[in-house]
């Protein structure tokens, strides 16, 4: 089993970012434990996608930008190449923001010196990448596991009431900003740089030499993905939770500095400093992920690569100018899911409809259910994405 632990664990970085923090703490703040069902059904939409990821990989031995690659025209590649930069720049905007604020709050350093000790943070945990995937698994996973004993006693701090808790997870919405947050839990559910690097992460970790051992090496894989997503669901639930107990009736929360100072407030010190080395390790561990993600993608578009640490000193320039600028850092982490929404339906329909050609997947072909219910998922993903946009510049 060890040999096949990891990949998910990357992928699940995604899905616990500073994006979804915000997402989370206004949910909670505005409606309770009422949206908790969202944040469960999100998780299982995820797992079905990443599973797609991993196993396009493990039956090709190739991610899912060189197959779009060999299989599509050179211009179709060049284009995903240039938009899947984008999303890398959007993203690492948002991570990169969050762990700047984890600094800030959690230390009290201004946001420039903030930004400043981000990057140079960012910077060493690329040194465990360049030594291979496996000792960067290994600072991914001791990251979520930080994040994990935050918010386990943020939870134990704030406990919420069991029976509003329990009927959080029952399907219901209380008028359009509840349906209008239910759409931004789910439209950031599934992040594209995700969906391209989960297949690069598994296409030559062990490959199996016919169809029977790449079904078994899947099988493990499917473990992987499981322990990973169901830990990421936990958290943002807990997130959620958290935020429900402590805020829903006291204010509205759309800003993590204000989270971070309401933590303090409501719950008391240790509360706030949980919350603020939370951001801090997801924002720090999500940062590092993005990268991954932006050289397995140029690698596999264009066949090229540049070295990891100057394509780390890039994505942190707009970020860091955004900062010293004084720009607001929750705005941009908003803006920058906005961006993220364009590249949603660019990854999810190649995944499906190559993992639905059995001449490309042989054995591991998607099941009849398994392709209806990745499209149902996909319509419903980029459906709630073009609503968001819209909400964005015209609601």
């Amino acid at each position: 089993m060890l040999p096949f632990i990891g990949p998910a664990f990357i992928a699940a970085v995604a899905y616990i970012d500073p994006g979804n923090y915000a997402t989370n703490i206004q949910a909670g703040s505005q409606f309770g434990y009422m949206l908790l069902w969202v944040v469960v059904v999100s998780n299982l939409m995820a797992i079905l996608i990443q599973t797609l990821s991993a196993k396009v990989g493990i039956a090709t031995s190739h991610n899912l930008p060189e197959i779009i690659r060999d299989r599509w025209p050179r211009k179709v590649s060049i284009f995903y190449w240039i938009q899947g930069e984008i999303m890398i720049m959007a993203t690492d905007l948002a991570e990169f923001i969050g762990a700047a604020l984890g600094f800030h709050l959690v230390f009290g350093l201004p946001m420039i010196p903030s930004a400043i000790l981000t990057a140079i943070c960012a910077l060493l945990i690329l040194v465990f990448q360049v030594k291979g995937f496996r000792p960067l698994e290994m600072v991914i996973a001791l990251m979520v596991f930080i994040v994990v004993i935050a918010f386990s006693f943020e939870i134990l701090f704030a406990l919420p009431e069991f029976k509003p808790f329990v009927q959080g997870f029952v399907p219901q919405f209380q008028g359009t900003e509840s349906v209008l947050l239910a759409a931004g839990i789910l439209g950031a559910t599934v992040m594209p740089h995700a969906i391209y690097m989960h297949s690069g992460l598994t296409c030559r970790r062990v490959i199996g030499q016919n169809d029977a051992e790449r079904k078994k090496i899947f099988r493990f894989e499917l473990i992987d993905i499981l322990i990973a997503m169901i830990i990421a669901g936990v958290i943002n639930a807990i997130m959620l939770a958290v935020a429900g107990s402590t805020f829903f009736g006291n204010e509205v929360i759309d800003d993590l500095s204000v989270a971070f100072h309401g933590f303090s407030t409501y719950i008391g010190p240790i509360a706030g400093i949980l919350f603020g080395v939370g951001l801090l390790s997801a924002g720090l561990s999500s940062s590092s992920v993005g990268t991954l993600a932006g050289d397995i993608m140029m690698q596999g578009f264009i066949h090229k690569r540049i070295p990891v640490f100057l394509r780390r000193v890039c994505s942190m320039l707009p970020p860091l100018i955004l900062i010293i600028s004084g720009a607001n850092a929750t705005k941009a982490l908003v803006m920058s899911q906005v961006v993220l929404s364009f590249g949603i339906a660019l990854a999810i329909i190649p995944l499906i409809v190559f993992t639905s050609n059995k001449a490309i997947m042989g054995q591991l072909v998607n099941r009849k259910v398994t392709t209806a219910t990745a499209w149902a998922i996909a319509a419903v993903v980029i459906c709630l994405n073009v609503f968001l946009l819209y909400q964005t510049f015209f609601g």
